[in-house]
């Protein structure tokens, strides 16, 4: 799950600049005032969901188009709601579609971010420099690709964050590009999964009680998180294997 500017679970020491994003007058203090974030919501969902799965029956290509575009226009403006969005994907897609689906908005509206943050507005954003945000700066400096990718595979670190460091830090577009779609990917098919059987959940008995939730419908792609937390780690393992024979040679 990526927080947004306003998750009370946030790290502390968090940079400047995603805190600005979250004040009153920036685009996610707008989103929580005007209730846009509150309407990402699992209950929502649940409400919504009979008219929702109808619509994306009859015209699926234009649903796929709005849901892309609402991605990015979420993570664009920094309201936090991208794991619902995740599992509305596939809740309404399925677990492959909407996994392609999550990836494809995900990586647009952190684009966007990244590239507004390569403008005159990322050199104000210098000008506030956070505890957090320098220590990313100097991941990117050791191997840019390599550490965009390991934070991209921990669903827990702030999506914000990565894609204002990664616009302050001038990464090349394909390095970010490549990083965060390798990166995004397997959370958000994970998310898909897991959508797919909330909507079986949903046709079937209505509610969220535990013994719906505990099928292989959903437990299988919640077991996919799990394995998700060892990908990080791996991917470091890996990287050391590579480096450590290139280290011998003379």
């Amino acid at each position: 799950m990526q927080w947004g500017p306003h998750d009370p679970r946030q790290p502390h020491g968090v940079a400047s600049p995603v805190r600005t994003a979250g004040r009153p007058g920036g685009p996610g203090g707008w989103a929580v005032s005007s209730g846009a974030a509150h309407s990402l919501s699992l209950a929502t969902l649940k409400a919504q969901s009979a008219g929702l799965q109808a619509y994306a029956h009859a015209h699926p290509a234009l649903s796929a188009l709005i849901y892309v575009a609402l991605y990015v226009a979420t993570v664009s403006v920094s309201i936090p709601g991208a794991l619902i969005l995740s599992l509305t994907g596939g809740f309404l897609f399925g677990p492959f579609a909407g996994g392609f689906l999550a990836v494809t908005g995900a990586t647009g509206g952190s684009t966007v971010v990244y590239a507004v943050c390569r403008t005159a507005f990322g050199d104000f954003l210098r000008r506030k420099p956070g505890a957090l945000l320098a220590r990313i700066e100097e991941g990117f400096k050791a191997d840019a690709f390599s550490y965009l990718l390991t934070l991209r595979l921990i669903p827990a670190f702030p999506l914000l964050l990565v894609n204002v460091a990664s616009g302050l830090m001038n990464l090349p577009l394909r390095t970010f590009l490549g990083a965060s779609i390798l990166g995004m990917t397997p959370s958000s098919f994970v998310y898909a999964g897991i959508g797919a059987g909330l909507g079986h959940v949903f046709a079937k008995n209505g509610a969220l009680t535990l013994g719906a939730i505990l099928t292989p419908r959903v437990l299988l792609p919640i077991a996919g998180m799990g394995v998700l937390a060892l990908l990080p780690p791996l991917w470091r393992w890996v990287r050391r294997g590579r480096v450590a024979p290139d280290a011998g040679v003379k």
